[in-house]
């Protein structure tokens, strides 16, 4: 059992990484096409709708997308100051309660409070509500959706890390995070 476990963990940090890795990709298609923008309007006096809206896609595929990536990297917002000096022991039991009553309770809501609104919007196949905009408003709107997904993932796959190393003596759950070398 407790190898079945691991190998979820593998299975879904995998995952996570994949996502994280090929979406991070995305910071520079935002860069170029907003250099295209600028270059378009102010030297050749055109542009697009559909152009400049692909850019709020992109952001929006890079924040959503990589939420679970950066909670797997521990590079969320915490505040330091008890946390940073403590044991790893210390801190397994705090990223355990987190999950368990801060992280996981706060996608779960994210995934149940979006879910209807995500609904409409494909029900519709809601559309920009711009001339030659992006007509795919509902796929946006479905990245609400799937980050919840990807945390909740991400957010259990923590958990069940922890209660590895506090209560069978596994590997310290820091040791399990590769550095991102500043990507995100």
């Amino acid at each position: 059992m407790l190898n079945l476990v691991k190998k979820a963990i593998s299975m879904a940090d995998g995952f996570t990484e994949a996502v994280g890795k090929t979406v991070a990709w995305c910071s520079i298609l935002m860069v170029v096409v907003t250099f295209y923008i600028v270059i378009t309007r102010y030297v050749f006096s055109s542009g697009s709708i559909a152009v400049q809206e692909s850019v709020i896609y992109l952001n929006a595929l890079l924040f959503l997308l990589t939420s679970a990536f950066t909670l797997k990297h521990d590079g969320h917002v915490r505040v330091d100051i008890f946390y940073g000096p403590a044991s790893t022991r210390y801190k397994a039991v705090v990223n355990l309660l987190g999950g368990l009553f801060l992280l996981l309770p706060v996608a779960v809501f994210i995934l149940w409070a979006s879910w209807d609104y995500v609904a409409a919007a494909w029900r519709i196949r809601e559309t920009s509500p711009e001339a030659g905009g992006i007509p795919y408003v509902y796929l946006l709107k479905t990245l609400i959706v799937v980050m919840a997904v990807l945390v909740i993932l991400q957010g259990l796959t923590e958990v069940l890390r922890n209660l590895l190393f506090l209560f069978f003596h596994e590997e310290a759950p820091e040791e399990h995070v590769e550095p991102t070398g500043g990507a995100i």
